[in-house]
């Protein structure tokens, strides 16, 4: 435990990573902590790569943004997404939530509908959980799903991955969130493990682990690769299907051309490390977005792994990193507030609801000054 005046921070019991955190006493706001206390719950998000306060439901939006970009003096005070392609109908995150109008950087995340008067200048509104059922190329049957089964729906680290840079934070807060203890399963696929998690968990890996997972050859080879992501990276796999792990697409040629996606610059094509350098414990961390991979280029040869083939090695070495063991899944509570070291961990969300079950979250992230880099 880690004390700094009376901000306490506790590693979570018997989790491979995640603590969880207590304010000072008479601070019920934590984007007002003082610089001390801040100082020290940074750190401690940099090696926990996730943390959780209690009891923040009547937490403001403009607090939420103002505790997000903390985190990042560099933050170029927008959203992490471009908002008119984040909606695109053709983008798979379309449905992924609405912004709130009077802090358009804070996003409204869940299942089921809504009256207005949530936020000012709010009508009413519909959100929909995403699901296995609409994004996976083989979905789970009526009988799995009846029997308990979910999925990890996507893997991923928030980010345009176009023209703005990744995010260094996100923060997740749960409004409205139904009282439930019911248990749901992921099958592996591969190998027929298993792992329990409560129904909406959200699910979250380490990128330092998924590191110290690869061998030597393929620690080396990973410090020296350059992943591209496509132009425009989620209209582009529109139309695409993913694994059964949620960790990347299956190749089928579904892809919107280049020539047919929304007008794009060469400049703005995101070119990132394939592994980032953790700034408070030095670690390196595996950071992909497996489903939105282009290309990957061997930084000392020029070799270009082109697009089935780049997806088919992410895969390889991210799967390790999302077995059992190596995974926290989050059983949200009304009021939770989960701050994650977005580039540090990948998440992904899980879970199957009904149409009527309604559950409300706020999401901040906003895009960084600067793209995240590799200290060898």
């Amino acid at each position: 435990m880690t004390v700094s005046g009376k901000l306490e921070i506790t590693p979570l019991p018997n989790k491979p990573l995640g603590a969880s955190v207590t304010l000072p006493r008479g601070v019920t706001d934590p984007s007002k902590l003082s610089d001390e206390d801040f100082k020290t719950l940074q750190a401690a998000l940099e090696t926990y790569l996730v943390l959780v306060i209690p009891n923040q439901a009547e937490l403001p939006p403009t607090s939420q943004y103002d505790l997000t970009v903390r985190f990042d003096p560099s933050c170029q005070g927008s959203y992490g997404h471009d908002e008119k392609l984040f909606h695109h109908k053709e983008s798979v995150l379309a449905k992924d939530g609405k912004c709130i109008p009077d802090r358009t950087e804070v996003v409204m995340v869940g299942n089921g509908s809504f009256e207005a008067g949530h936020a000012p200048g709010m009508k009413a509104f519909e959100l929909e959980h995403p699901s296995q059922s609409t994004f996976h190329k083989d979905v789970l049957t009526e009988e799995e799903k009846a029997n308990g089964q979910t999925r990890f729906y996507r893997w991923h680290i928030d980010s345009a991955l176009y023209g703005l840079s990744p995010p260094k934070v996100t923060t997740l807060l749960g409004i409205q969130v139904p009282k439930c203890d019911e248990k749901q399963k992921i099958i592996y696929e591969d190998n027929g493990e298993e792992f329990e998690l409560v129904k909406g968990a959200t699910a979250f890996a380490s990128g330092a682990t998924a590191f110290k997972l690869l061998s030597p050859e393929d620690k080396e080879k990973a410090l020296n690769t350059t992943v591209v992501y496509a132009p425009h990276p989620y209209i582009f796999i529109g139309k695409t299907k993913a694994t059964s792990d949620g960790l990347t697409i299956v190749s089928e040629g579904k892809e919107i051309g280049l020539d047919k996606l929304p007008p794009w610059e060469e400049s703005k094509v995101k070119k990132l490390p394939m592994v980032w350098t953790n700034p408070t414990t030095g670690e390196h961390h595996l950071q992909v977005h497996g489903c939105c991979v282009y290309q990957l280029i061997n930084n000392k040869t020029g070799e270009v792994t082109e697009l089935e083939e780049a997806r088919k090695e992410v895969h390889r070495l991210m799967r390790p990193a999302i077995s059992p063991q190596h995974i926290y899944a989050h059983a949200w509570n009304k009021g939770d507030l989960a701050i994650f070291f977005n580039q540090g961990v990948w998440h992904s969300v899980t879970g199957e609801f009904q149409p009527h079950e309604n559950r409300l979250m706020h999401q901040c992230n906003v895009a960084s000054g600067y793209d995240p880099v590799t200290k060898v």
